[in-house]
């Protein structure tokens, strides 16, 4: 089953590519979605990262949370589901 990771604090140059290729080290990421704001269209610095289990985004979220990427300490924890 997978699993969603809500990640915050991104630089604002972060590409889904680069996210996804940190990500990537934990296992298989299915998609990268960066926000946005509504109004005005510029990124938030923050996303979601989709890992293809649960066990890949805990071992990526407990991995990565406090770390430093890109020059910025990344939060990550596992996203809410609706």
């Amino acid at each position: 089953m997978s699993a969603s990771l809500y990640v915050s604090n991104l630089p604002p140059s972060t590409t889904e590519e680069v996210l996804a290729g940190a990500f990537g080290a934990f296992g298989t990421v299915l998609s990268v979605k960066l926000t946005r704001d509504a109004a005005t269209g510029p990124k938030r610095c923050s996303g979601f990262v989709e890992m293809s289990t649960t066990a890949q985004a805990r071992a990526a979220a407990w991995t990565l949370n406090a770390t430093r990427f890109e020059g910025r300490l990344l939060s990550v924890w596992r996203a809410a589901r609706s």
